[in-house]
């Protein structure tokens, strides 16, 4: 009979943990957020506004009335995902999409529906987007 050490029953039982979990998620995939949002319909696309920095380059913490007024009023959004019907009207975007999934997107203040998630909110806009951007920070003032 052979004695068992605490160590290599530790070790075993991290293995065995390890290899559980492995197979878990192996068996069923967990959704992504991406995944879990709301997926627009028609000509919508789904959009999350840019989220303005809680402080400023010099150290200065923004109060969060002002970040709220921002966050409501921004123009510049990523688009997460579109509507399969967006863009797809020819006499309305005779050159084409005006931008597509990935894209950051400039459109009307106050423009969509908010909807509140974990981490901030998203907008359902409609696809008339007034154009995009490389970088949001080239239209976002500093504070």
């Amino acid at each position: 009979m052979t004695k068992s050490h605490a160590l290599e029953d530790k070790y075993d039982a991290e293995e065995d943990a390890k290899k559980i979990a492995e197979h878990e998620a192996k068996k069923a995939p967990e959704e992504t957020s991406l995944e879990r949002l709301p997926n627009p319909t028609g000509w919508r696309l789904l959009v999350m506004p840019f989220k303005v920095k809680e402080e400023t380059k010099g150290g200065i913490i923004i109060a969060q009335e002002t970040l709220d007024r921002a966050r409501v009023a921004t123009q510049v959004g990523y688009v997460l995902k579109m509507g399969d019907l967006c863009y797809q009207d020819k006499e309305r975007y005779p050159t084409g999409p005006w931008c597509k999934e990935k894209d950051w997107v400039v459109f009307a203040r106050y423009a969509g529906s908010r909807m509140e998630i974990e981490g901030g909110e998203i907008r359902l806009n409609d696809d008339e987007v007034l154009g995009t951007i490389d970088n949001p920070e080239d239209l976002i003032h500093a504070m």
